[in-house]
């Protein structure tokens, strides 16, 4: 892998949706980077420190979020000179969003008061009363044509389904939750999932017109769901619990065909690997050798003293690190907390709270574990190649992590005191953006062998 020079960010940074361009935020400046040569070719001057950025789906606008003012203000990468500034006065702005079209900005006002649907074209406003969330509870039809709405009135949820092209509200109707959590478009358009919060066990499956599908709950006592992600072909909607569970179902009858426990303890037979991290002493004989004390330098300080990690593959049966969550204390650190599916469906990976080092992947075709990585410290964030089957990681510390269904390998960063917390992949699976404290870097990543192994070295 090739990395780039650090750059500075103190906040959001993200790849536009053409790949071409990279989003930093810099205080109150935006900086746009092309992604080949890293040049700046656009920075704007924003009215207070930089909260949130996002790109439209044509990549030639972009927001910022100004949460502290509150305001908004977006810009034309094509009409430098354009500028639009959105204020909602004393209502306030919590959250703001694109539409599909590129064209209208959605904002959710402080307490939820009103969602706001401003155009770009005719400065046109649409208001829509009491919506149930600010980042949550809104969520488009992968075909831009309509969107729905979660709201909240005489302690009751409703879904409002608008239209994207005229913003007219095309129905309105009840749900059978205690308290919606969120909701999420099939990704062929044809059903609207919606779950409850933990409180209540409950995944409900509606058609646009409002007609309740399907609802499903896996037991009654105890907190329940945590987290819902569809599978990119539609055919999976997985649900993940506190009960520490991952459940799958088909699209077809709406059934658990899969259940995937998260146990402290693995035990075999298990065609799965167990990679766990481990330190290994820098071997370099400096008599052969001709280093520079620089590259000496860097080497120890991004070895952490010597030291290179590696993945050893363990043997069964194997105990992960488990963390008991407090009884006394809200929000437990306990169940799926993080998931995610590849982009053939293929695989998925969970992790559960209460053993936050360990990377779970799971093999949907087979319907078994495919993989269990360990980590050293907990798994901070975790992205699939949008091209093909591989998995990279980060946990905070100077390394890369990659599986691939080959195996598991570690990837050192060469930038001195370069911690990675956070990443994500170009549209087109070429470049990694990794962000540290208060700079990121980016890293050319190579194509994925059809064959050979992979080392679990550096």
């Amino acid at each position: 892998m090739e990395f780039t020079e650090a750059y500075k960010q103190t906040g959001p940074c993200c790849f536009s949706p053409n790949a071409r361009f990279i989003a930093v935020a810099v205080d109150y400046r935006l900086v746009i980077r092309d992604t080949i040569s890293f040049k700046v070719v656009q920075l704007f001057s924003c009215l207070d420190k930089i909260s949130y950025i996002e790109w439209a789906l044509d990549s030639e606008y972009i927001l910022c979020g100004l949460y502290k003012r509150p305001m908004i203000q977006a810009w034309s990468l094509t009409q430098p000179e354009w500028t639009c500034k959105i204020d909602e006065g004393p209502a306030g702005i919590a959250y703001a969003r694109w539409s599909p079209d590129s064209r209208h900005i959605l904002t959710t006002s402080d307490f939820q008061l009103r969602l706001t649907v401003w155009s770009l074209v005719n400065t046109a406003c649409v208001h829509v009363q009491w919506p149930k969330q600010a980042s949550k509870g809104v969520a488009f039809t992968k075909d831009g044509k309509f969107t729905a709405i979660c709201t909240r009135r005489d302690c009751k949820d409703y879904i409002n389904l608008l239209s994207c092209h005229t913003w007219e509200i095309m129905g309105v109707y009840a749900v059978d939750t205690l308290d919606l959590a969120d909701i999420e478009w099939s990704p062929d358009d044809s059903t609207l999932v919606i779950w409850d919060s933990p409180l209540e066990y409950k995944v409900l499956i509606y058609s646009p017109d409002g007609r309740c599908l399907f609802k499903y709950q896996a037991y009654e006592s105890g907190l329940g769901v945590k987290i819902v992600s569809w599978s990119p072909c539609g055919q999976f909607l997985a649900v993940g619990s506190y009960d520490q569970m991952l459940r799958v179902l088909n699209h077809l009858t709406w059934k658990t065909f899969a259940e995937f426990m998260h146990l402290s303890t693995v035990r075999g037979p298990y065609c799965a690997a167990v990679f766990r991290e481990v330190d290994e002493p820098l071997q370099l004989d400096l008599s052969e050798l001709c280093l520079s004390d620089d590259f000496i330098e860097g080497n120890s300080d991004n070895s952490e003293g010597h030291f290179r990690v590696r993945y050893e593959v363990m043997e069964v049966p194997f105990t992960l690190p488990f963390q008991k969550p407090p009884a006394d204390k809200p929000n437990p650190k306990q169940g799926i907390g993080l998931m995610s599916w590849s982009s053939d469906s293929q695989y998925i990976c969970t992790r559960n709270d209460s053993m936050p080092t360990a990377l779970w992947i799971w093999d949907i075709s087979h319907l078994e574990l495919a993989a269990i990585l360990v980590q050293k410290e907990p798994i901070r964030a975790v992205a699939w190649d949008p091209t093909c089957t591989r998995l990279v990681l980060c946990t905070g510390s100077a390394h890369l992590y990659m599986w691939t269904p080959l195996g598991a390998y570690c990837v050192s960063n060469p930038l001195r005191q370069f911690t990675i917390t956070d990443l994500k992949w170009n549209s087109d699976g070429s470049c990694l953006l990794l962000k540290g404290k208060e700079s990121f870097c980016c890293a050319a990543v190579p194509l994925m062998p059809e064959s050979s192994e992979y080392s679990s070295d550096d």
